[in-house]
């Protein structure tokens, strides 16, 4: 049995006031489990599902046990989502930590880390200083530069994480 579409905004709220006390325990505890107890994730997931349950409280069963289990799929739905959308993501790859550089004004201190700089990227092979251009400089995806190299995608992202190790390698040494 659902909810009237024409219920008034207070009986709405009141609906969603006793959903929330009656389910987001459990609603919660489920979520720690599929974010393997990340706390900060799971409220987050929480938050996302009560909303949707607000958006969407025409369609959530009146039972108790029938709204809760729709509580339940929606979070367990919001965590795939979430899965697949870290999965598609490119990593993260960072750079070497740039915050030792000086500021413009200081010449000195600029140009012995453009020295610093250049003599890493020199014991690069010029295959790595090409790579790491081409993403970083030029600013183009792995995807791009392996269409443009033709070669995979995951070929481009190791050899651009090891470019990047060999030019942190590069940095300590000089």
């Amino acid at each position: 049995m659902l909810l009237a579409p024409d219920v008034s905004a207070a009986a709405q709220a009141e609906r969603m006031t006793a959903l929330h006390a009656d389910h987001s325990r459990a609603v919660l505890r489920l979520l720690l489990v599929l974010t393997h107890g990340k706390r900060q994730t799971a409220e987050d997931l929480l938050q996302e599902t009560m909303l949707r349950a607000w958006r969407h409280l025409d369609s959530v069963p009146v039972e108790a046990d029938a709204a809760r289990r729709w509580l339940l799929t929606v979070a367990r739905r919001l965590v795939i989502d979430g899965a697949r959308l870290r999965l598609n993501r490119p990593a993260e790859v960072h750079l070497v930590d740039m915050t030792w550089i000086p500021a413009d004004d200081d010449t000195t201190g600029t140009a012995l880390a453009s020295h610093a700089m250049r003599q890493a990227l020199g014991l690069l092979s010029p295959a790595q200083r090409s790579l790491l251009c081409e993403v970083y400089l030029v600013g183009r995806s792995p995807k791009e530069v392996a269409g443009r190299l033709g070669m995979p995608v995951g070929t481009v992202k190791s050899r651009t994480h090891h470019a990047l190790c060999a030019l942190r390698s590069g940095l300590k040494a000089a």
